[in-house]
């Protein structure tokens, strides 16, 4: 999305927030099924490892410690079973716990940061 270090639009006000937060655990938010960054059709969404290693990699640079501890995805255009499955195959694909914060909560986010 537009809150992302691969966003031409908004990458400078994105790597300054992770640069200044300097924080110690970062969850990645995601649109499963968003062809592109919003505003920029041209610009195609990069994989979940690489937007996590390169959100880590640009972290370290403040915070040596940083880590991803979770996934956020918006299913709001998904039915339930699917939001599941895109879920489960993020967990499946990264390792990390995965879960749509709005439908599904986020104590798993939260306990993940323990």
């Amino acid at each position: 999305g537009q809150g992302s270090l691969f966003h031409a639009s908004f990458a400078g006000v994105s790597l300054g927030l992770l640069h200044g937060s300097q924080p110690d655990a970062i969850v990645l938010c995601h649109e499963p099924g968003r062809p592109y960054m919003r505003g920029l059709p041209h610009a195609k969404l990069p994989g979940l490892r690489e937007c996590i290693d390169a959100n880590l990699a640009a972290g370290r640079l403040t915070n040596p410690d940083i880590r991803c501890t979770g996934l956020s995805f918006n299913t709001a255009g998904l039915d339930e079973a699917e939001a599941q499955r895109v879920c489960r195959a993020a967990e499946d694909e990264t390792g990390l716990p995965c879960v749509d914060s709005w439908r599904h909560g986020a104590g798993r986010l939260v306990d993940a940061l323990g």
